[in-house]
Formats: C-alpha cells, sequence, structure tokens
C-alpha cells in the first residue's frame, strides 16, 4: 500500500505538467488490453483541463478518476472500492483503491502502457503491460442515398446452425433451432455453479452493410447483436423506461436513441441497421432511432478493438433466454 500510496501522490503532483493543445496524447486509442481483450480510451482536451473515459473489456465507457501528462508521458488513474470484512465476513469498511495507467509513444507511433496496482492484500504492486494504436478520426457522415449495397445473404437458413459458432468455443452452448426459430435458452440451476453460456457468431465476417433481423424477448430479457464483432446495438426488455444508451435500440454505452419505439416484452420486433464509414443507422420497429451517427470506439464486448478488419456478425446468449429469425444481411459495394 505505501507503494501505491507514493505512485499516487506523485501522479498528482504532476498533474500541472500539461502539454495543451499539441498534446500528442490527444484522441481515441484502440487498446488491447492484458490478457488480449478489447479497450478503449478517450483523451480530450477541455478548457483548462484535460480528461478520459475508458473501456476496459466488457461493460460501460466511463470516466477515469484522473489523466495528466508529465515528462512526455500519459498518466491515468481509475478507481474501484474493496470491501474489508471482519473475522465474522461482516463488512467493516470499504477502502478506495486507486489503479495507475502509464502510457507512453513509441517511434512507431504505438502507444506503450502498463497498469499498475497495489495488490488487495497490501503485499505488493502488480504491473501488467498491454498497447494502443492511435484511431484514426471519424470522417464525415455518409450520404447513404449514394451507398451501393451488393445482394441480400441470408445468415441464418431457418433449420440449423450452419454458418454459426461460438465466439469462445470453451464455452457452454444454449443455442438451436425451433421451427425455424434460432433459439438461446441459457438454463442455470439454483445451488450449483453458475454455466458460461456462449455468445454466437456468423462465420462469415463482413465491413459495411445493412442488416436486417427479428427478435423476441421474454419480460427482462437481455441480448444484443454486434455489428462486425465490435459494435453492440442492445437488444433489452426496457420498455417504458427513459432513453439511455443502455436501453433497446441503444449502440450500448455509446449512442441514445432519439425515441422510444420499443414494444413490450413477448412480441416480435424488427432491426434494420446500416454500418458504413463507422457511421449507424438504426431503424427499430420501422421508426429510426439512430441516424448516421458516428461510433467513436468498440463497445464493451467487443472481439477485439481494431475497427479497420472486417467481423463477424454476433448475438448475446451469456445474459438470458432470446429469439432471433428472419437474419439478412446486404454487404456495401465498393
Amino acid at each position: 500500500m505505501k507503494k501505491l500510496a507514493l505512485l499516487t501522490a506523485g501522479l498528482l503532483a504532476a498533474a500541472g505538467s500539461v502539454f495543451g493543445a499539441d498534446n500528442p496524447y490527444l484522441g481515441n486509442w484502440a487498446l488491447t488490453i492484458p490478457g488480449g481483450g478489447a479497450g478503449w480510451l478517450g483523451v480530450t482536451q477541455e478548457k483548462g483541463y484535460l480528461d478520459a473515459s475508458l473501456l476496459w473489456g466488457g461493460g460501460s465507457v466511463v470516466p477515469v478518476a484522473s489523466v495528466f501528462v508529465d515528462d512526455g508521458k500519459l498518466y491515468v488513474t481509475r478507481t474501484h472500492e474493496v470491501p474489508r470484512k471482519n473475522a465474522e465476513g461482516k463488512v467493516v469498511r470499504t477502502q478506495i483503491w486507486t489503479e495507475a495507467i502509464v502510457g507512453q509513444l513509441a517511434s512507431d507511433g504505438t502507444l506503450s502502457l502498463v497498469t499498475m496496482e497495489g495488490k488487495e492484500n497490501g503485499e505488493g504492486l502488480s504491473r501488467e503491460s498491454f498497447t494502443g494504436k492511435r484511431i484514426p478520426a471519424v470522417p464525415p457522415a455518409p450520404d447513404l442515398s449514394q451507398v451501393k449495397f451488393g445482394e441480400t445473404i441470408e445468415l441464418f437458413n431457418g433449420k440449423d446452425l450452419d454458418g454459426w459458432q461460438l465466439t469462445d468455443p470453451k464455452a457452454v452452448s444454449g443455442w438451436s433451432v425451433k421451427d425455424g426459430i434460432l433459439v438461446n435458452n441459457p438454463v442455470q440451476t439454483e445451488g450449483k455453479d453458475h454455466i458460461n453460456y456462449g455468445n454466437l457468431r456468423t462465420v462469415k465476417e463482413f465491413e459495411d452493410f445493412n442488416l436486417k433481423l427479428e427478435f423476441r424477448l421474454a419480460t427482462n430479457g437481455n441480448s444484443g447483436v454486434y455489428l462486425r464483432g465490435i459494435y453492440e446495438v442492445q437488444v433489452a426488455d426496457t420498455y417504458g423506461k427513459p432513453l439511455d444508451s443502455h436501453n433497446m435500440g441503444g449502440v450500448y454505452s455509446r449512442i441514445t436513441p432519439s425515441v422510444n419505439a420499443e414494444k413490450p416484452a413477448g412480441e416480435w420486433q424488427t432491426y434494420d441497421i446500416t454500418l458504413v464509414d463507422r457511421h449507424v443507422t438504426v431503424v427499430l420497429n420501422g421508426v429510426k432511432i439512430i441516424d448516421n451517427q458516428p461510433i467513436l470506439g468498440c463497445t464493451g464486448g467487443a472481439l477485439w478493438s481494431d475497427e479497420f478488419r472486417p467481423g463477424p456478425i454476433y448475438v448475446q446468449g451469456d445474459h438470458t433466454g432470446i429469439e432471433y429469425r428472419n437474419f439478412v444481411i446486404k454487404p456495401v459495394v465498393k
């Protein structure tokens, strides 16, 4: 703990040394985090200070605790709570634990990073190295009236799982085909170990496209459709709830729909989604709820953080049951 306290104090003392507009760390960074997962870091110059947001594998894009530059290096801190228990197992206090991430640009433009955090038992400091790559600025919104789409490809044949596979071969599959419907049934048994059910992806990979599909959720159902394996369009039973990027139709933790066009659980619903030049248009149940909006980076659960490689369509199966049908895609013809 002493090492971590000294490190944190040193970082905060350095906070006044910021480059300004010529800061080479400003912008968006695609991260390959420890363990190989996908992450994202966005650094912005606000009025008189730096700010940053971070995506670390799964979950949401969240603001960091602090960010600053000193002696040519980028410093980012984030915090989380650590409950402390007594001998009887009762939580007696909660400590705020700090993780420090230090990055430096390499000569080839790669961002070399190290994450450092005191071990929760107070004995020593853990370190892990990872890398980042600058994401080029999002181009202007494309004129979709000028985009040419190819022939329709049927992704789901309504008979079997031909053309689909788990994103993680080690996971348990809850997927099957019943009466022409792609069904996920992730059964858990109370009192037994949690079963890790898998997400399902297309074998084929795509770049830009128009995707159409139908889905049906049960009450409190939760799934998602990933475009190119990196951008999740939320599928969840949030009927009647306020607009939010985490609710139905949102690009998860990135883009909030402009209107709520969701139907109640138990009804079939439709998506018509267009992805072109890192801009997305989402039509839910015939209503345009996201109109050609830019996506700044991958979302939680992405297969990788590289936004310029082809990727699959994948659907979440690790949360609750879900039904899909009539998956068709039209790739953009260049």
